[in-house]
């Protein structure tokens, strides 16, 4: 059923494809060039007598970190401090992800760089760069598999954890045409991710929708949507912040 939508979305968007792609361009010549945050790896407050959990955070420009300076301002090293208070541990974190990247390019250009051996946790954030490239809903579940197997081969059985797909429709830097296309697109393929967690064993994905309304009234804040983004795409210091401790309750929960 999600590829039969699939196809009758891309059929539907055939005619905006030109509009797409002028407007696209346009987006990425006036958007700001921001770095990817430093600072990889770090310590969460260490818990004395405990022994640390080795967490491996992996995705696209997301968790690369850009919009803000350092992980340790984003969204890695607020889950691995949200996560030391949520289990009374030390949180060992490192950073591997690369802006532009598909789960795909993930898979092959990624996991085979890490140099560690062993994790006790992996969190992974994809799925904006599938979207934009409107790759199918069954092509991104096979490339979810194969990283998920790949994962498997380097790491074992350790809990996977998959963060919220994008929020592309609420992109203030975005047109109409974009939000409706990528991101009907982007929520198909949270669908089918969903049904590739079911399939596998100790592996979840929190599928809550990210939506600017939705935050500002759980978290009691007036604020305008440009604030929560860095350039009008990217998430802004305070957005990192916000999604990481909500990834953090989610991983409490399943435990």
């Amino acid at each position: 059923m999600t590829e039969l939508r699939y196809i009758i979305g891309l059929i539907i968007s055939v005619p905006l494809l030109p509009i797409l792609y002028f407007q696209g361009k346009n987006i990425r010549k006036n958007l700001p060039q921001l770095p990817e945050a430093t600072g990889i790896e770090g310590v969460s407050a260490t818990v004395n007598g405990s022994e640390p959990i080795k967490l491996l955070v992996l995705g696209e420009s997301t968790v690369a970190g850009v919009g803000v300076e350092t992980h340790e301002k984003g969204f890695a090293g607020t889950l691995a401090k949200e996560l030391s208070r949520s289990f009374n541990k030390t949180i060992h974190w490192k950073v591997y992800a690369r802006s532009g990247y598909t789960a795909k390019r993930v898979q092959h250009k990624i996991v085979s760089k890490i140099t560690e051996q062993r994790f006790h946790m992996i969190m992974i954030g994809l799925g904006g760069n599938d979207a934009f490239r409107l790759n199918s809903p069954k092509k991104w579940a096979q490339d979810i598999q194969n990283l998920i197997n790949e994962l498997r081969i380097r790491f074992g059985s350790v809990p996977i954890y998959f963060t919220n797909m994008p929020p592309i429709k609420e992109f203030p830097a975005f047109t109409k045409t974009i939000k409706f296309v990528v991101g009907n697109l982007v929520e198909l393929l949270g669908e089918q991710l969903q049904l590739v967690v079911k399939n596998n064993e100790n592996v979840y994905y929190n599928s809550e929708v990210i939506t600017i309304n939705g935050w500002t009234k759980r978290l009691n804040i007036s604020s305008n949507t440009t604030d929560f983004f860095s350039d009008g795409v990217h998430p802004s210091e305070f957005t990192y912040q916000v999604w990481a401790k909500e990834m953090a309750t989610f991983i409490s929960a399943q435990k």
